[in-house]
């Protein structure tokens, strides 16, 4: 028992070295590849299967519309709080028990966290993982940080990945050049991206979008564009 005990603190600890040195290394270097794009790739094998579309672009490179669509569709409390919205899970939680359903519940931190470091799924050991590396990322990333690797790693579409890929295959330019319209689009398809097409987008899309592009204007500037514009004024 003592020999078990000790390779299980061993493992334990190892473990939380290795995940805070993934999380501190990721805060620099670009994510060249994810569990999910693993995952996709081997359920696919079946079919003709060309790999993924992946191309990592700094979150300069990538259109401030796309960065506020995303914010504005999956997680507009997304700049204030500490990865968790306890406020949409709670609104989940009272939802669920009427037999509603209520998307928003899940933070662009906790996305992000799940798409880089966790495999799909929702037991307890997967949604407890989700917890550490959300805290993790928040702690040791900036919020701008953790948008630029979400934008680089959503799933947007069968076997597209990031913000990159994404323009390319859907409207055929750089994620630099993306309007407020297909920005709205590329987010709007995001809660199920293997069976909704941005380009040209259903009629559901197509509603999805234009509340996305409502909620852009209510929302005003990002804050990663505020500080841009001080720093240009000094």
């Amino acid at each position: 028992m003592k020999k078990l005990f000790k390779f299980l603190f061993k493992l334990v600890g190892w473990f939380f070295i290795l995940s805070i040195l993934s999380v501190v290394i990721f805060k620099w270097v670009p994510v060249p590849i994810t569990p999910l794009m693993v995952i996709r790739y081997k359920e696919n094998s079946s079919e003709e299967n060309n790999g993924w579309k992946h191309d990592w672009e700094p979150i300069e490179n990538i259109s401030p519309h796309l960065q506020k669509a995303v914010i504005c569709s999956e997680d507009q409390n997304f700049i204030h709080h500490n990865g968790f919205d306890f406020e949409a899970i709670e609104k989940a939680i009272e939802n669920n028990k009427k037999g509603k359903r209520i998307r928003g519940a899940s933070t662009i931190s906790q996305q992000t966290a799940k798409n880089v470091f966790l495999w799909p799924g929702r037991n307890w050991l997967r949604k407890g993982l989700e917890v550490y590396f959300t805290f993790l990322i928040e702690t040791i990333w900036t919020k701008e940080r953790i948008l630029e690797v979400y934008l680089n790693s959503i799933e947007m579409g069968n076997g597209i990945y990031g913000a990159e890929a994404a323009s390319q295959f859907w409207f055929k330019k750089k994620a630099s050049q993306l309007s407020s319209s297909e920005a709205a689009a590329l987010a709007a398809i995001l809660p199920n991206p293997r069976d909704y097409r941005a380009n040209p987008p259903t009629p559901y899309i197509q509603r999805r979008k234009s509340w996305i592009l409502k909620q852009m204007n209510y929302y005003g500037p990002l804050i990663f564009e505020v500080k841009e514009k001080k720093i240009e004024k000094k």
